[in-house]
């Protein structure tokens, strides 16, 4: 049986969600607040922080009406825009489709928290002893950066064609 078009969308879209959620639920319950619980040594770190702006906290200190704004209103318009456009662009390649499946999946779950809880729960941090280092970051910003590298990999795919 073949999936159509739109119910491999919807999937995508509602696992990168369910994903997150399970995570972050997992995390409210079983991890207590900033304390930091190695992984995998000193190198992948388990933490609990609410992050009330954006990406590593942008955001944050912006008055209540500018974070309504850029921090639930636009997100919602564009992930909706983009949404539209994946729906209607048949002609869109298999990996620039799951790539903005599971942008609009991690950025619908980020909303969402925005919404519930009025912050985001990040919870992973990686430290390679100063040759890598990332900020506290959750499963729904991994799928924004894995569909950006579909997104990159479609890219090349076409230009190869």
């Amino acid at each position: 049986m073949k999936l159509s078009r739109n119910a491999l969308i919807s999937i995508l879209i509602i696992v990168s969600i369910a994903l997150d959620q399970i995570s972050k639920v997992l995390v409210r319950l079983y991890v207590t607040p900033y304390q930091e619980t190695e992984l995998i040594g000193k190198y992948f770190i388990l933490t609990n922080v609410e992050n009330s702006g954006a990406f590593l906290g942008m955001g944050s200190d912006l008055n209540p009406t500018l974070r309504l704004i850029f921090l639930l209103l636009l997100p919602i318009a564009v992930l909706g825009y983009v949404l539209f456009h994946i729906i209607k662009n048949k002609d869109l390649d298999k990996w620039s489709l799951m790539g903005f499946c599971v942008i609009i999946g991690g950025g619908i779950a980020n909303v969402y928290d925005r919404i519930v809880y009025g912050s985001v729960t990040d919870f992973f941090h990686i430290d390679l002893g100063g040759v890598f280092k990332t900020g506290i970051f959750n499963v729904a910003d991994m799928f924004v950066m894995l569909g950006l590298g579909f997104l990159i990999l479609g890219n090349f795919k076409n230009k190869k064609a």
